[in-house]
């Protein structure tokens, strides 16, 4: 009967009692949160693939948003898969000690598995949107960077046990305030001169990240910085943003990217069956007097490429080319 026995039992197999690292949680998740962590593990896993189906009727040269996408997906997946295991977190004590007894206790369960997961995934999500938006390398690099620091701020002040955690929080929105400011202003005005659609697409997507992104801050501050609201109600404060951040992200964008060539957007992807078929095209060429194709410079010095431009309310642009 135990082989039939289909409960969640991950609470009393994986750290019994909540005691990690010599210190024992009282606040923590239940059955109930541990359920609700293994059902977003489900759904991110199915984006995923979802996605990986998507891509594999696009060429290669045409995957790159939904390999990004998918890969958000599977890193979450496995980060919820480990929060309703009751893995990745360590017991820190509260900073405000509550009399309700949902939250009553010495110890806070911090699920620091869910900052790696932040860690891996956001500057993904970033690089989805900065790319649809026609971004310079630069300064997506610079962008991501501000995104790594929001998301390790908000790591150590999470275990940070005294007021000082409101500090590295500070610190977060700060980051965060800025990368809001590129979404909503520098790159909305960069995506709209590519074309309707890149700007819809782009729109659609940045305005939502824009807003569930300025949700998390609370959901940090009532959850592990405050300590306001239990565990189980953490899992589904965070859960159902990175749901609506991650999977439903996702489909708006893969969606809106329907009919964008990513050429259009300055990425150059080079795919292997194209190499070689470049590489056969430039055999047959003819040959010159000089021994080189014809067209060829034969000083040695390549003639110089034009980028094309276009031309929008008046000002000549130049789009950034992103060679992959």
């Amino acid at each position: 009967m135990d082989a039939l026995d289909r409960r969640n039992n991950a609470l009393n197999l994986n750290n019994p009692g909540n005691t990690v690292n010599g210190g024992t949680a009282q606040i923590a998740i239940t059955t109930h949160g541990s359920d609700w962590y293994f059902a977003v593990c489900a759904v991110m896993t199915v984006a995923g693939f979802a996605f990986m189906g998507l891509a594999m009727r696009k060429p290669r040269h045409q995957r790159i948003f939904h390999y990004i996408t998918s890969a958000v997906m599977f890193t979450a997946a496995i980060a919820y898969f480990t929060m309703g295991s009751n893995l990745g977190f360590t017991p820190i004590g509260v900073e405000f000690p509550r009399s309700n007894p949902k939250v009553a206790g010495q110890f806070r369960e911090i699920f620091y598995v869910r900052y790696i997961d932040w860690v891996i995934t956001t500057p993904l999500l970033l690089l989805d949107l900065m790319l649809t938006a026609g971004m310079p390398w630069p300064t997506i690099l610079f962008v991501i960077f501000v995104d790594e620091v929001m998301i390790i701020t908000g790591l150590i002040g999470a275990l940070v046990v005294s007021r000082y955690k409101w500090g590295y929080f500070a610190f977060g929105c700060f980051a965060l305030f800025y990368i809001i400011y590129h979404l909503a202003w520098e790159s909305r005005r960069n995506a709209s001169r590519y074309g309707a659609d890149v700007g819809r697409a782009f729109l659609l997507c940045g305005s939502l990240t824009s807003i569930l992104w300025i949700v998390y801050p609370i959901a940090w501050g009532v959850c592990e910085g405050g300590n306001v609201i239990a565990p189980d109600s953490e899992a589904v404060f965070y859960g159902v943003l990175d749901l609506l951040a991650k999977p439903v992200f996702g489909a708006l964008l893969i969606w809106g990217h329907r009919n964008i060539e990513p050429s259009r957007l300055g990425l150059r992807i080079h795919d292997y069956d194209n190499v070689a078929t470049d590489d056969a095209v430039h055999k047959k060429r003819p040959q010159n007097d000089y021994g080189t194709s014809a067209g060829a410079s034969t000083s040695g010095t390549a003639p110089a490429a034009t980028a094309p431009t276009e031309v929008l309310g008046g000002n000549t642009s130049a789009h950034p080319t992103h060679n992959v």
